[in-house]
C-alpha cells in the first residue's frame, strides 16, 4: 500500500510567500526605471528567476519533495539553461 504524504501550508506561510513575491515584483518595476545598460537583462532575469524559484518551491511543493526529484528538476533546468546560454553565444558571435 502506497503511503502519501500530505503537505499543507498554513495561511500565514502563504501570505508570507505572497508578500515576498509582491516585494520582488515591486523591485522589478523600480529597477526597470533605472538605465543599467548592459546589466538590464541580467538583473531582470535574476529577479524573475528568484520569483520562479519561490513559486516552484512553495506553490508547486518542491520544498516537500524527495531530494532525488529536486535533483532531477535542477538537472532539467541546467540543461535548459545551457541551451539558452549556447543560443546567446551563437547570437553574440554573429
Amino acid at each position: 500500500m502506497k503511503q502519501e504524504n500530505e503537505h499543507s501550508m498554513s495561511y500565514s506561510a502563504n501570505i508570507w510567500v505572497w508578500a515576498i513575491l509582491i516585494v520582488l515584483t515591486f523591485v522589478t518595476v523600480k529597477v526597470a526605471e533605472f538605465d543599467l545598460q548592459n546589466l538590464t537583462v541580467a538583473v531582470a532575469l535574476l529577479l524573475a528567476s528568484a520569483k520562479a524559484t519561490i513559486v516552484a518551491m512553495y506553490f508547486m511543493h518542491l520544498k516537500f519533495e524527495s531530494k532525488l526529484f529536486i535533483v532531477m528538476v535542477l538537472f532539467t533546468l541546467l540543461i535548459f539553461g545551457s541551451f539558452i546560454l549556447l543560443t546567446f553565444i551563437d547570437y553574440w558571435t554573429r
